[in-house]
């Protein structure tokens, strides 16, 4: 069973999708999950694997997609009882008549960061390699091929700097790193394409002298006002090496500042319900059981806490908030 769960795994990176990994940590029974127990998650719900039934379910779907987006893994804690609360630990209490208690890690794994320089310098080719250290997937186009200096990073040789058969979002950072070698025709390309961090290696002087040519052949002065030149932070960087690593710790200030963030505490309760009858927050949108009562709507679990409510409202109404 394991071999085929890590043989999914690998294939859903194959394919370039995001997803978080679900493992039951700990558990008191009774529980239909037990320790060791694992699934998979995707983005829109689906999952494959096993982690217990029940109300486990809808509640770690919810905590895994929430994990997808502000990619941050965090520990969910279903128990019946009140327990203290804990940093890093997200609490979901249950009063379900099968009872227990279940931890469960959920880890999000997500696209690699996409890097993509054009140029051979000094610079391009340092930038790929630290690059790939932290975990980006990097693309090198080059004029010529020089394996050699460009070490495992996969290199792209093409004349024209064109990069249109490859997947380019507005997630990909660009970094032109041509240093005389095709400067215009390279950062045409850059600025042309959808991604929103394009860096420029060059003075603000030559920086500017390209600008004015590409103005000239038509390009628009807001698609160039995007582009960062000098690239990188100003770190006082002078060798190849320092430049390439200002020009890393800029794209990671970049990606890191327009990440997503946690919904706040008024966007979460307002898109959530709680469950009179056992306590479980419920997706107010996507919930299939509900009742109306006194001009108020109650949402549940599951089809027993409906039914347990229709039968005696006014005894779980003011049980949990709606």
């Amino acid at each position: 069973m394991l071999d085929r769960f890590l043989n999914k795994v690998s294939e859903l990176i194959a394919q370039g999708q995001q997803f978080a990994i679900a493992t039951v940590v700990r558990c008191e029974p009774p529980t239909s999950g037990k320790p060791g127990d694992k699934a998979i998650i995707t983005r829109d719900g689906k999952i494959w694997g096993w982690i217990g039934g029940g109300c486990t379910q809808p509640v770690v779907t919810a905590e895994a997609q929430k994990a997808i987006t502000e990619g941050k893994p965090r520990l969910v804690r279903i128990s019946p009882s009140a327990i203290r609360a804990e940093d890093g630990v997200v609490d979901y209490p249950m009063t379900c008549h099968s009872g227990g208690a279940m931890d469960i890690y959920v880890e999000p794994v997500l696209k690699k960061p996409h890097l993509l320089v054009l140029g051979r310098s000094p610079v391009a080719q340092t930038l790929a390699r630290i690059a790939t250290v932290i975990d980006y997937a990097v693309t090198l186009i080059v004029p010529e091929a020089d394996s050699a200096s460009v070490g495992d990073v996969k290199s792209i040789v093409r004349n024209d700097f064109s990069f249109v058969d490859l997947k380019v979002t507005p997630k990909t950072c660009i970094v032109v790193s041509t240093q005389g070698e095709g400067d215009e025709d390279a950062l045409q390309q850059a600025v042309g394409s959808r991604a929103e961090y394009v860096g420029f290696v060059a003075s603000k002087t030559k920086a500017q002298k390209v600008f004015e040519y590409l103005q000239q052949k038509g390009i628009a002065a807001e698609a160039l006002n995007r582009v960062r030149a000098p690239a990188g932070l100003n770190l006082g960087a002078r060798s190849p090496e320092e430049i390439a690593v200002s020009i890393l710790a800029e794209i990671v200030q970049f990606n890191a500042a327009r990440a997503p963030h946690s919904a706040s505490p008024r966007e979460a309760s307002s898109a959530e319900g709680r469950d009179p009858i056992c306590g479980m927050t419920v997706d107010r949108a996507k919930a299939r059981y509900k009742s109306a009562h006194q001009g108020q709507e109650f949402y549940f679990c599951c089809a027993g806490c409906k039914e347990a409510f229709d039968q005696q409202p006014e005894k779980y109404m003011h049980a949990v908030q709606p």
